[in-house]
């Protein structure tokens, strides 16, 4: 199964690109395709998650439009094939 992740704001820079596929032979569940892009992209780590593994307040990961945190299963939300995954941080400005 082919994951196609929507990245925005600075972690663009990170990964160089709007986007990135990330392959499984499963459906991921949400914290596999985490795992999956910090083990591609490293610095990815401090960007997304806290010493303790969760994600940090500010990070947005979306399914379908959808922000992860307000998922029943939350990290442990399976991803289907025709989802949609978008991650950013917050922006801020005034």
């Amino acid at each position: 199964m082919i994951v196609h992740v929507k990245f925005y704001a600075t972690l663009r820079d990170i990964v160089k690109s709007k986007s990135v596929d990330f392959s499984f032979d499963h459906n991921p569940k949400a914290f596999e395709l985490l795992e999956a892009v910090v083990a591609r992209f490293p610095e990815m780590k401090k960007e997304l998650l806290m010493p303790d593994g969760r994600l940090f307040g500010h990070v947005h990961f979306f399914i379908n439009g959808r922000d992860i945190q307000f998922w029943e299963d939350d990290l442990s939300t399976i991803i289907n094939p025709d989802d949609s995954v978008s991650i950013f941080p917050a922006v801020g400005g005034g």
